[in-house]
């Protein structure tokens, strides 16, 4: 599989001509929507992981494609073919295994209702838990971490890593952070890394998995 990383949470991941987009929000600015999407998958609807016109846009040229998400994001996307997906779920589509962990977005404050979120794995390889800690019952061979977020402290991130032991990791969900930050967190999260023997770095190009 080729892996695509964009801005913030979206990548896509592209096996056999087929393409699968996770998470196209409103802050991967350098996101255009390509052809051969067979699904779409979406952790959860805040923004920075959701964005109507972006679906719009991926829709138009995949009109085919399946929206997986949950129920409150298919609604305000009626013009997909889609499936509701919750935790424990398992989906096949054009070649892809797609299985799905969580359930609830992690805490942000009290005063703050909670959300939906499922953490998502891709043919038994990668795994990205949107905006939570979610913690798969199976073995991991890349992991897309979160790296910055109102919910996160960088502890929890690192813990988080130190308790799934992937082959390789790298950071996502860090539009938020400046040039320094990024620097900041990546030294900190490498380090947790380097401390069990696991693969680390920032992703600039596509990458094989």
């Amino acid at each position: 599989m080729k892996l695509t990383k964009y801005e913030h949470a979206c990548f896509t991941v592209e096996k056999d001509n087929h393409l699968i987009v996770v998470d196209p929000g409103g802050f991967s600015g350098d996101f255009i929507a390509p052809e051969n999407v067979v699904a779409v998958v979406v952790t959860h609807q805040h923004g920075d992981h959701f964005d109507s016109d972006i679906l719009a846009s991926i829709h138009a040229k995949n009109p085919d494609a399946i929206l997986l998400a949950d129920q409150g994001v298919i609604d305000m996307t009626p013009e997909f073919r889609s499936r509701a997906i919750r935790a424990g779920q398992k989906e096949h589509v054009a070649g892809f295994e797609l299985a799905f962990f969580g359930g609830k977005h992690t805490q942000i404050h009290r005063s703050i209702p909670s959300i939906p979120n499922v953490g998502v794995l891709i043919n038994d390889l990668l795994y990205y838990p949107g905006d939570s800690f979610a913690l798969p019952d199976v073995p991991i061979d890349t992991l897309a971490i979160p790296a910055a977020a109102p919910w996160l402290k960088i502890g929890e991130a690192m813990d988080f890593l130190l308790a799934i032991k992937p082959r390789f990791a790298f950071p996502t969900h860090d539009a938020i952070l400046s040039e320094i930050g990024k620097e900041l967190s990546d030294a900190m999260l490498g380090q947790a890394a380097k401390s069990a023997g696991i693969e680390y770095r920032r992703l600039e190009s596509t990458l094989d998995i």
